[in-house]
């Protein structure tokens, strides 16, 4: 198949687009580079696709790029970019969560809908879009009502992915990702602050007390639960929890991080963050019946392979961060 990847450099996206390259696929990768984070750790994100065949990177803004000419082969599209991050969408940074997941998300799926051979379009939503839910494990059935401005541009773009497949037939799919972590998570996510804490001796930030969970996703299972959206059967215009059944406190996942670094975390309490659920944790059995996806990767496995791949990171980091390229574990098909 030809893919776009959109956000290919970003810590999914990279994964997704080895996988589909691994798979026999053509890809092509679009990534803006916004700043949200070092352009150094999204390039070495991508450092093994650059050279590989069957891969073409375009550095592109969706909310600007003539997206035409990037589509017109496309058979199979993932939409994996966005501006991430609930706590910095309040105040005056919402006008880039409106361009990156709105704005762009309409103009790709335009662009979409005049994709001649185009099969599948994935979007990749967020479990923001449910705020505080009144009854867990969540359904899709269960009403959205987002607790941040961030989910409210994640199910915005739902919708309107929604409106593109009854209006106009685009063959668009939207899968709500759980709490996802592993090797390249992006700075800002609490894996990667507590494993970079506990290697740099440095503080631990959390933001209440630390007992609220989440359902735990490892990026392995996401890869293959996406891949699997492209190719299932019938099931353009819905939507999909993809979580790994992990659920944990920070509290927890705190104490397996020091179990598997064998070092002592130094932790302090902030204010409870507005925007963020106090627990998450998701039915997938949609999932697994239309799409054949059950996650295989247990927290305590992907907390390990997170550590591994902060110690290369932080350890090269002293001098150059560019050049790593750990391998993701994958969901057995």
């Amino acid at each position: 198949m030809r893919c776009v990847v959109t956000g290919a450099a970003g810590f999914i996206g990279s994964h997704l687009a080895g996988r589909l390259l691994a798979d026999g696929h053509d890809v092509v990768g679009i990534d803006a580079f916004t700043p949200f984070y070092a352009r150094a750790l999204k390039l070495a994100n991508i450092h093994g696709l650059l050279a590989a065949r069957g891969f073409r990177l375009v550095e592109a803004d969706l909310s600007r790029a003539d997206l035409a000419p990037l589509l017109a082969d496309a058979e199979w599209v993932f939409h994996l970019a966005a501006q991430a991050g609930v706590r910095s969408s309040w105040g005056g940074e919402f006008a880039a969560y409106t361009a990156c997941n709105i704005t762009a998300t309409q103009r790709l799926l335009e662009a979409a809908m005049r994709a001649p051979r185009l099969q599948r379009l994935v979007y990749a939503s967020s479990s923001s879009v449910y705020g505080e839910a009144e009854r867990l494990p969540v359904t899709e059935d269960a009403q959205a009502r987002p607790l941040s401005p961030y989910g409210v541009t994640k199910l915005a773009a739902e919708h309107l992915c929604a409106l593109y497949a009854h209006s106009f037939g685009v063959p668009a799919v939207s899968l709500r990702y759980f709490s996802v972590y592993g090797p390249r998570q992006r700075p800002d996510m609490s894996f990667h602050r507590f494993g970079k804490a506990l290697l740099q001796g440095g503080e631990i930030v959390v933001y209440g007390d630390g007992r609220q969970t989440r359902d735990f996703t490892y990026v392995g299972d996401v890869v293959e639960a996406t891949a699997r959206a492209a190719s299932a059967a019938g099931v353009e215009g819905e939507v999909f929890n993809i979580a790994g059944g992990s659920q944990a406190s920070l509290r927890d996942v705190i104490a397996m991080m020091e179990t598997v670094s064998g070092r002592t975390a130094r932790v302090r309490h902030e204010r409870a963050a507005h925007g963020d659920a106090r627990d998450t944790a998701a039915d997938t059995s949609r999932a697994r019946r239309m799409l054949g996806f059950v996650p295989t990767v247990a927290l305590r496995q992907g907390v390990e392979a997170e550590w591994a791949f902060l110690e290369t990171l932080y350890g090269a980091a002293r001098s150059t961060v560019s050049g790593y390229n750990h391998t993701v574990l994958l969901a057995s098909a």
